[in-house]
């Protein structure tokens, strides 16, 4: 499979606002890896602008962790999570935004767990909504509405506490589960996995072949969702920013793990060879 032209293609008088600015909310405190992760592939994935929206305790932690990205330091809980407080300081953001990363290392704090409930449901922009941002919506379901850009990515764990069923349900049935996600719930589904599902509301599929057991690590689902976010911002529909991100996301495991071993693969491995994944796409 090759990218689309439209992401690798760029005209010589572009500039950084061209390809997107992204406003990813993640990390908490143990957890800024994930905020890092994220942040780091959307911009490896060519988003012209990422901006992270982090505990304002951790600030310090993820300016000099990430030297590209702009940081966001944003009002916290007494567990250094984002709070609710942090809302109108997000929302002040959103008209330079393209798209939202949402969730990676949010953690299970209640007051975060209501902020996200609130964003996912209010704000207009397209979103991509993985970890702690998707255990936030557990038993809420309804919030979804029809007409706003939302881009699920669960692990079959995630995708069972969302449905109130075993992952062992969840495995016996992956595609035919995410197809009728996608459609109750008006999203696009990436169920991750060996042969990842994308299901999108209007019937549209596919199933990647791309990636290894290797990446079953910590991490590897952080650096999906910032490549997702990065193809999204870059003008791409949900359904085919989550398809191509896939598809870049396992070609970028295959990738690591023939210099690291499968054994030896870490999240870190996978967004390095983003890079790399993308040349092969030229060819």
């Amino acid at each position: 499979m090759r990218l689309p032209t439209q992401l690798l293609r760029r005209k010589t008088d572009s500039h950084k606002n061209d390809y997107g600015h992204i406003l990813v909310l993640a990390g908490s405190e143990g957890l800024t890896g994930a905020a890092c992760l994220s942040s780091m592939a959307a911009l490896r994935s060519g988003a012209g602008v990422v901006t992270l929206g982090i505990p304002k305790s951790l600030n310090s932690i993820m300016e000099a962790k990430t030297t590209e990205v702009m940081t966001k330091p944003l009002s916290e809980t007494s567990q250094k999570s984002l709070s609710l407080l942090a809302k109108k300081e997000i929302l002040k953001l959103i008209p330079k935004i393209d798209c939202i990363a949402l969730g990676p290392g949010l953690s299970v704090n209640a007051q975060t767990k209501k902020l996200v409930r609130e964003l996912v449901a209010g704000i207009k922009k397209p979103m991509v909504v993985d970890a702690d941002g998707l255990n936030a919506l557990v038993g809420n379901l309804k919030i979804f509405k029809k007409g706003l850009d939302r881009i699920f990515t669960p692990h079959p764990g995630e995708l069972a506490r969302l449905l109130g069923v075993s992952s062992q349900a969840i495995q016996k049935n992956r595609k035919n589960i995410a197809i009728s996600f996608a459609k109750k719930y008006n999203t696009v589904i990436v169920l991750k996995g060996n042969n990842t599902v994308v299901a999108s509301y209007d019937g549209k599929t596919y199933v990647n072949k791309t990636g290894n057991s290797g990446m079953a690590t910590a991490g590897s689902g952080d650096v999906l969702t910032g490549i997702v976010a990065a193809f999204l911002a870059q003008g791409l529909s949900c359904f085919d920013a989550a398809k191509y991100a896939v598809y870049a996301h396992g070609l970028s495991g295959d990738i690591a793990a023939k210099n690291k071993t499968q054994l030896g693969l870490i999240a870190t491995d996978i967004l390095d060879s983003i890079p790399a994944a993308i040349k092969c796409s030229l060819n």
